[in-house]
């Protein structure tokens, strides 16, 4: 029988910890598992501190040469800009139930998420493994990520 195209696994690969694209990255791989869908998440490069113990809790939004902010970039730049664009993003986020980080990634590991650190940008950074959350399942090279991502009905989503 046919699979008709059937999405079996979402291999997410998260590049930038700007907490818009983190909760975009996390929406997705959560809701995947809540569709009956395999989903893994590869951090590389910046994506490294939504899973960096120290750095986690201190996300926050690009107001700089991020088109949706709808401010000039002068004005993004500007001292407390960030931090008030981010601080409004969370209270938005608390009023719609959205958990923070570290608390959603304990449930998405729970939910099966497969977590994975890049070594290349683990080495760059000089990053060790206990640097980075409990929940993490290892860390791999880009080809054993793509080795993870092989078979019909995967897909791969960079951010």
């Amino acid at each position: 029988m046919e699979d008709q195209g059937q999405v079996k696994k979402m291999m997410i690969i998260l590049s930038k910890a700007t907490l818009e694209n983190v909760y975009a990255c996390f929406v997705l791989a959560n809701g995947a598992r809540m569709e009956g869908i395999q989903a893994e998440i590869f951090f590389t490069f910046f994506g490294l501190e939504a899973i960096h113990q120290k750095k986690l809790e201190h996300l926050h939004i690009a107001t700089v040469g991020n088109p949706a902010m709808h401010m000039p970039t002068m004005l993004g730049g500007l001292p407390g800009v960030e931090a008030l664009a981010t601080s409004m993003m969370k209270k938005e986020m608390e009023k719609l139930d959205m958990p923070p980080v570290r608390e959603f990634l304990e449930i998405l590991s729970a939910s099966g998420v497969k977590m994975w650190a890049c070594k290349l940008a683990m080495d760059m950074f000089h990053y060790k493994e206990e640097d980075l959350i409990p929940e993490l399942d290892g860390v791999l090279t880009v080809g054993d990520f793509y080795k993870q991502g092989s078979g019909v009905g995967t897909h791969m989503l960079f951010i």
